[in-house]
């Protein structure tokens, strides 16, 4: 029996705030959903999934998507994400690889 994944009211609200979005920028683009897919290179099932907000698709494939009707999904130009991106690779080298719970030590000196 598979437990069905529930997702916080702010994910929804965002994943349908995407969906329409991309919606929009489709219809101002003068795009049918099918030629939308197509560029894409996914089903119509799969776009119509994206732009009702589910939360089922792949991201990369959303990413896309939003891409190719020009939704910025970021404040940033490509070669300002591609710094920020730089910079993150450099924190994250000086970051531990993981992160560990401190164990604490037990105090057994009466």
């Amino acid at each position: 029996m598979s437990r069905q994944r529930t997702y916080s009211r702010v994910t929804r609200e965002a994943l349908a705030m995407l969906g329409k979005l991309i919606r929009v920028s489709r219809a101002e683009h003068g795009l049918t959903a099918q030629e939308l897919a197509d560029r894409a290179g996914i089903s119509r099932t799969t776009l119509s999934s994206i732009e009702k907000g589910a939360p089922g698709p792949e991201i990369g494939i959303v990413f896309e998507v939003a891409s190719i009707v020009g939704v910025r999904l970021f404040d940033h130009d490509e070669r300002t994400l591609s710094l920020h991106n730089a910079r993150l690779d450099d924190k994250l080298s000086l970051l531990p690889r993981s992160v560990r719970r401190k164990v604490k030590e037990v105090d057994d000196d009466f």
